[in-house]
């Protein structure tokens, strides 16, 4: 696991701006392999190489306002400009600096798209300030040097507010949607850093846990985090997995059974063989999963960029056809003229902020209702939605353990008599049924007795004495090895974890421990199938305990014993069939199929591996969230379409005019008219988008 620490080392130091020349570099990541880490491949696509939006848009504002000041909007003087001998230059070397610094964001994005063979919305951009920045170097040569007695119309104006308003555009949306974490991190974090290794002499050494290796004989005391992959040569002990499988209840392990590497030991000390460690170890396994899967969602393409593909395609064809047609019609000048006013007037400033509105907007909604969006697309997605994967443990159900039955068989306890004797022995016990036991005797305002020389059993469970009789609190494993059960002593706590009381080795009586489901939870999927939405639990947790929870809430779908890679293939197949999926998850089990999932949506209570791995966090952890999600998604999608329709539609219209389509009847589309119309879009679609309603 060395490598998932060394490589979060590595991108920690790097700042934005250095990973955007990372695009064919290797990152070592040692145990993990030698991916190609390209950052293309990345969440974010072209966004992650825009360094620091907020410190390119301020410093490209105070650019851009000399050059609004001194040079015309399209041909037209506004009552603020002013000129003065030499303006001409001054305003060619503030927007040569502006084009060369806040439009190099663009122009690098271009190249990646061009190289990709997919032109979008960055390429539409750079085409856009390419010309404008060109063409005006053009002008103010032919204006100031070559033929000072004509005039021939720059395009400074056009170049510093496009390039200031796609800045400020994608700066909204990266503060409305980039909130993702470090999940190697996260995932680093669960293992110690060091680890006990025994050695050929049976010596105990504390080494570092980059140094253990597979083959390591490593000893693992009572509630510590086990340090790596491996099969037990020795004791007993009771291991919690939740973090890990997502399994609700501690599992019992001794000799030759295997563990892993994150999950935590109980009161047991236990020794093992180190079975897998950096790329062969569990938690690796998983980074690569969500690596994966993270890398194939990030191809996915938005409706903006394919609205702007499709403008860039029709902007050249129609700027091209129509510098020749005027070639071989007119003058070379008003054959160029014709094609820079055609590629400017394309200038996408309404589409550029078409979508990032609806999304800040969308995203200020969101947290309204408990809901945090980190990827856009899930809201461009979420209408195709067909069949939803929910997790049981944290997700469906609360998470902790409570008392859900608990019985005598002793005509000398009453039932609430023996919640207290339980208690007893469970004071100050950090253990998760220990928690829940004590939380019933306080619910139920039991006076608890006091209990002495309380101690831990191995793999077994506690033991006390109160008033002179010795208790003990055990295992259903115990009672059933050491047959003391008798054919009366029957529960039908099927699924939940029961905990035994023994008085001087007879069983007195017993309290069962369950995971309540959450209330919320209750109608969700009754809502779900009216909406077209079939309803599939998938959950590490034992068959038996996901089956009752799966009546309960009416969810006929159950997969139960899954590991993350089960859920993962669950997820891969049912895309495979043409089905769009939402996973909905809390566990570190749950991270890969968080991520390749058609939208991951993780619990806000849950771990920061599932968090960082998924695409809407369900802050309040409630799971009736999941339909103000869709409701909202819907409500989002319907804006963005109108509003890519208001920035494409001035295009349509816009293009041929300017192309002059309508020359022979005298009419052709003036710059100054497609500027007003061009500033008039981008009113509406911003307008418009404050429309948004959950």
């Amino acid at each position: 696991m060395e490598a998932i620490m060394m490589d979060h080392q590595n991108m920690s130091n790097m700042d934005h701006d250095n990973m955007k020349n990372m695009d064919h570099q290797h990152m070592d990541m040692q145990g993990m392999g030698h991916d190609e880490m390209n950052m293309d491949d990345m969440p974010g696509g072209h966004m992650i190489h825009m360094g620091n939006l907020k410190l390119k848009f301020w410093v490209s504002l105070v650019m851009a306002i000399p050059i609004i000041l001194m040079t015309p909007m399209m041909g037209l003087k506004l009552p603020f400009q002013f000129t003065f001998t030499g303006s001409d230059w001054v305003v060619t070397a503030i927007g040569t600096a502006l084009f060369f610094y806040g439009g190099k964001t663009f122009l690098d994005s271009a190249k990646m798209e061009l190289a990709d063979r997919k032109p979008a919305m960055m390429t539409l951009i750079a085409m856009g300030i390419s010309v404008a920045y060109i063409y005006s170097l053009y002008a103010v040569i032919m204006n100031n040097i070559v033929d000072p007695s004509q005039h021939v119309m720059d395009f400074f104006w056009e170049l510093a507010t496009l390039i200031v308003i796609m800045l400020l555009g994608h700066w909204i949306e990266m503060n409305a949607i980039m909130a993702a974490g470090d999940a190697v991190q996260k995932l680093a974090e669960l293992l110690p850093k060091q680890a006990h290794v025994i050695d050929g002499n049976n010596d105990i050494k504390e080494v570092d846990l980059t140094q253990v290796q597979v083959g390591n004989v490593l000893l693992v005391k009572g509630n510590e985090t086990i340090p790596a992959d491996g099969l037990i040569i020795s004791g007993k002990t009771n291991v919690d997995e939740a973090m890990i499988t997502g399994e609700s209840k501690q599992v019992e392990k001794t000799i030759d059974d295997k563990v892993v590497g994150g999950s935590v030991n109980g009161n047991g000390e236990i020794t093992l063989t180190v079975t897998g460690t950096g790329e062969t170890g569990y938690l690796a396994q998983v980074v690569k999963l969500v690596s994966k899967a993270q890398s194939e969602k990030s191809n996915t393409e938005t409706l903006a960029d394919k609205v702007a593909g499709y403008l860039f395609y029709a902007a050249l064809s129609v700027g091209i056809l129509a510098f020749v047609v005027w070639l071989f019609t007119g003058t070379f000048s008003q054959a160029l003229s014709i094609l820079v006013t055609v590629l400017v007037i394309a200038c996408p400033h309404a589409l550029g902020l078409a979508i990032p509105l609806v999304v800040a907007r969308s995203t200020s909604l969101s947290a309204k209702n408990g809901l945090l969006i980190k990827n856009r697309n899930a809201l461009e997605v979420a209408h195709t939605i067909d069949t939803l994967l929910v997790d049981k443990t944290g997700t469906l159900t609360e998470g902790h353990f409570v008392v859900t039955n608990y019985k005598t068989y002793s005509k000398y306890f009453s039932e609430s008599e023996i919640i207290g004797l339980m208690a007893s022995l469970e004071r100050g016990s950090t253990h998760p049924l220990g928690k829940g036991i004590i939380q019933k005797a306080e619910d139920l305002n039991l006076e608890i007795p006091t209990a002495s020389d309380t101690q831990q059993i191995n793999g077994i469970g506690l033991e006390g004495h109160i008033k002179a009789n010795l208790y003990k609190i055990v295992s259903e494993a115990y009672v059933k090895k050491n047959q003391l059960l008798t054919d009366e002593m029957v529960s039908d706590n099927e699924g939940d974890s029961i905990s035994y009381l023994i008085q001087n080795d007879k069983v007195i009586g017993y309290a069962a421990q369950g995971d309540q489901i959450k209330q919320e939870s209750y109608g969700l999927v009754e809502q779900l199938t009216k909406m077209g939405i079939k309803t599939i639990m998938l959950t590490g947790d034992n068959q038996h305990a996901a089956e009752k929870v799966g009546v309960k809430l009416g969810i006929e779908d159950v997969r139960a014993n899954l590991m993350p890679e089960d859920k993962a293939k669950i997820v891969g197949q049912l895309e495979s069939e043409g089905h769009n999926v939402i996973m909905v998850g809390d566990g570190i089990n749950d991270a890969p199929s968080l991520a390749g999932a058609t939208i991951g949506m993780a619990i806000g209570s849950g771990t920061d591996v599932a968090i960082d791995s998924a695409d809407v966090i369900l802050v309040k952890s409630n799971p009736t969230d999941i339909l103000k999600f869709l409701t909202l998604s819907r409500n989002t999608r319907l804006k963005m379409i109108q509003n890519l329709w208001w920035g494409a539609g001035y295009n349509i219209i816009a293009l041929p005019l300017a192309a002059g389509i309508l020359a022979p009847v005298g009419f052709i589309l003036s710059p100054l008219v497609g500027a007003v119309v061009m500033s008039l879009s981008t009113i509406v679609v911003a307008v418009n988008a404050m429309t948004l309603h959950d």
